[in-house]
């Protein structure tokens, strides 16, 4: 039995058991479903997120290389 459960952001795929194959296919299916806007929009979300996360455990933009010359 497959349920799909609409959220705020994404459907959520539901299954009895684990099925690879058929996690793939919902997920390629959403991502087809979706606008280039609205992909983009989402990688920057999840960049902006990341982003934050590395901030937050301590990592920072590594520092620039000066070349001397």
């Amino acid at each position: 039995m497959i349920s799909i459960l609409r959220g705020d952001l994404m459907p959520v795929l539901k299954l009895e058991k684990d099925d690879e194959n058929r996690e793939i296919e919902f997920e390629l299916h959403y991502l087809k479903s979706l606008t280039t806007k609205e992909r983009f929009l989402i990688m920057q979300n999840k960049s902006d997120e990341m982003k934050k996360t590395l901030r937050k455990r301590g990592y920072r933009k590594p520092t620039e290389i000066v070349k001397r010359s």
